[in-house]
């Protein structure tokens, strides 16, 4: 199944009703992901440009789109980020694919 990175960053308000009553965010967003016949890997929160990420796995892209775009409509995210990964193995093989074609660049 694929795997896929969401980064999240919270609202200010978000981030304010967090810490009056701090909760297990990968409660809801397992069930989430569940409900779209895929598996959690993880939540990781961070500090930067996004606030943490979240690794699952789900059918396809148009189902992670969709899990995506749910979690927004509830308002508390400020930005997302989704990148569907690749194991080791599946990268090789994309990388032999590619090998064995050719593109020509402008010629300006």
């Amino acid at each position: 199944m694929p795997t896929y990175m969401t980064q999240f960053a919270y609202t200010a308000d978000t981030w304010r009703k967090l810490a009056r009553n701090p909760e297990d965010r990968s409660i809801p967003i397992r069930g989430l992901v569940e409900s779209l016949g895929g598996r959690l890997l993880g939540l990781y929160y961070m500090w930067g440009e996004y606030d943490g990420f979240i690794l699952y796995e789900l059918p396809d892209a148009r189902t992670a789109t969709v899990a995506v775009i749910t979690a927004a409509l509830a308002g508390h995210l400020r930005a997302v980020r989704t990148t569907h990964l690749f194991t080791v193995a599946e990268g090789m093989e994309i990388l032999g694919n590619a090998g064995k074609l050719t593109y020509a660049a402008p010629k300006g």
